[in-house]
């Protein structure tokens, strides 16, 4: 092994123990399943060893590890909708209604969570990496490869949204 290839490897076993809880977590949230999270998870991290030499420090390594987590657990979900949609051809039936919501089952107990994994996937993301990983817009938007101001835009609108979804519950 070359000392780059060590100093890699310490890198990335200092970037799992510094984030790897607040990216599990992020990874648990967007994907709604705890086993598919830490699959998640693994993956990202996998993959951020493998492009280790190309990052250059242009946002934190925070940032970047999100980054990485956000796609794969956007392909996570991707594969699983194709999946699901294969599953309703093959039947002849719609597996979607028969699958519990798994963010409601398996990983959320709270009100609000359950209404965060119900907004529409733009929405979503921004308001978990803004809440819950703590990024500001500008991160977000390096992450997303957007501009700040649609970062913001999309953050009001999914405030605005949750807002009225959460109104009744408030009011009890």
């Amino acid at each position: 092994m070359s000392e780059k290839t060590q100093t890699d490897s310490e890198r990335i076993e200092h970037m799992v123990t510094q984030y790897g809880d607040s990216l599990l977590r992020l990874c648990c949230l967007y994907t709604g399943e705890l086993s598919s999270a830490e699959d998640a998870l693994q993956e990202t991290f996998l993959n951020a060893f493998r492009h280790i030499k190309n990052f250059r420090g242009d946002c934190s390594e925070k940032t970047w590890l999100t980054g990485i987590a956000v796609n794969v657990c956007r392909s996570y979900l991707r594969r699983e909708k194709r999946r699901l949609g294969h599953l309703q051809l093959v039947s002849g039936e719609d597996e979607t209604e028969q699958i519990p919501d798994r963010a409601a089952e398996i990983v959320y107990d709270d009100t609000v969570l359950r209404e965060i994994h119900a907004l529409k996937p733009k929405y979503r993301e921004v308001i978990l990496m803004y809440y819950y990983q703590e990024m500001t817009a500008r991160e977000i938007a390096k992450v997303l490869g957007l501009s700040e101001s649609a970062v913001t835009v999309r953050l009001t609108r999914a405030r605005q949204q949750l807002k009225v979804r959460l109104q009744d519950w408030y009011d009890n």
